[in-house]
């Protein structure tokens, strides 16, 4: 009968045989290393559980009461031998173990760039990376290709053997965007940009999904990433070009509203400010950006006329958010168009600080602040209000 029992364990590891390992085979490097800091934890943490757990059947089998022969000490409470090997083990293992895991955080580190393609090969200057940008949309994934103006919708793709900058966020609420073969899983949080440094060293199609729930779609949250070859990359993005579709504002913000099990599909053209305008939730013509609500604050506010610069909320992905009570739903209005302010910070990026206006920053005025009945030096620039300012010699 025991015979016959231990055969009907043999249908279970056929069930077990058809579980993914990804996360102990995957094929990128990142998280190559990333599962080789699992298992040496692992087995670090097996020396003090494997002898524990085979002295406690020794003990139970060696004490029992049946056995005449065992030494019996009912007076016997201290041994120092025996306490420095109870108390050293742990202790030397817990130091192995941090040791361990603070140079794995800081080697491991998402928002670090990678040093090295595969062991033995570093990252050279000839390793230009590849940036993408991701956005989590409810509830499907957005991967914007900034170097080549095109964009996908639930694949991703990527050559071997070059690194990969992610810069990710999310439209409307937290996600986490997780490749198991290819780096650790990273969140994507509205308003916010998180990072990743990756590397991909084995062709192939991966999966990629949502780790975190969002909601009702959250299970379709799923994308194909492919890892290809040089030449095959080039024609993924030829391909993508060749799509009768542009990600614009407009169509971004129809891409936008809730859908599930969205099939893949891709942009020939992006909106270059896009991104910038999806991280600070202004895709909405008219609405001002959250940089620079924060630039005005920094330069003192609007004062109180700044109280009155709001517009109704029109579209907030079909459902209003927050309490029922209280002010009907709106929005700050933009000074400036989201062109006319994008074409300021690209100028402002390029400028000189010779070609800066002056600015007074005494410490009697206030950051930027002037005196009472004084000209404004703004005005003696000639600059608009916003503009950047230099030190006053």
């Amino acid at each position: 009968m025991k015979r016959f029992g231990a055969l009907l364990l043999f249908p279970l590891a056929g069930l077990l045989s058809g579980c993914d390992l990804v996360v102990l085979a995957p094929a990128g490097d990142v998280a190559a290393q990333q599962r080789d800091l699992l298992v040496v934890s692992t087995l670090l943490m097996l020396l003090i559980i494997v002898p524990v757990m085979a002295l406690t059947v020794f003990f139970a089998w060696r004490y029992r009461q049946s056995n005449a022969s065992a030494t019996y000490a009912p007076d016997w409470d201290h041994s120092t031998k025996l306490e420095l090997v109870i108390w050293a083990a742990p202790l030397l293992i817990i130091i192995c173990l941090g040791a361990l895991t603070w140079l794995g955080t800081h080697l491991l580190d998402p928002y670090r760039r990678i040093d090295r393609i595969e062991p033995g090969q570093p990252v050279t200057e000839a390793h230009k990376p590849l940036r993408v940008e991701v956005v989590a949309l409810d509830w499907k994934w957005l991967f914007i290709y900034p170097d080549y103006g095109i964009a996908s919708v639930n694949e991703l793709a990527a050559p071997v053997n070059q690194p990969i900058d992610f810069r990710i966020t999310s439209s409307a609420v937290m996600n986490s965007f997780y490749i198991p073969a290819l780096a650790g899983q990273i969140y994507a949080m509205p308003a916010m940009e998180t990072k990743l440094h990756a590397v991909i060293n084995r062709p192939g199609t991966y999966s990629g999904f949502s780790a975190n729930y969002s909601g009702a779609g959250f299970s379709g949250m799923r994308f194909a990433f492919h890892g290809l070859s040089d030449q095959a990359f080039e024609q993924w993005v030829a391909q993508a070009r060749t799509a009768s579709a542009a990600l614009s504002r407009e169509n971004y913000l129809e891409l936008e509203k809730p859908s599930e099990n969205e099939p893949v599909r891709h942009y020939a053209s992006v909106d270059p400010d896009l991104y910038g305008a999806i991280l600070n939730l202004c895709v909405e013509r008219g609405k001002m950006c959250m940089n620079e609500m924060m630039s005005i604050d920094a330069k003192g506010g609007l004062g109180l006329a700044g109280v009155h610069n709001t517009l109704p909320l029109q579209y907030d992905k079909l459902a209003r958010r927050g309490a029922v009570f209280g002010n009907d739903p709106s929005y700050v209005a933009s000074i400036c168009t989201a062109e006319e302010a994008a074409a300021a910070a690209r100028a402002a990026s390029d400028a000189t600080p010779a070609n800066w206006p002056a600015r007074n920053l005494s410490p009697l005025r206030g950051a930027g602040l002037l005196r009472p009945g004084t000209e404004s030096r703004r005005a003696e620039a000639d600059t608009p209000s916003l503009g950047l300012l230099r030190r006053e010699l």
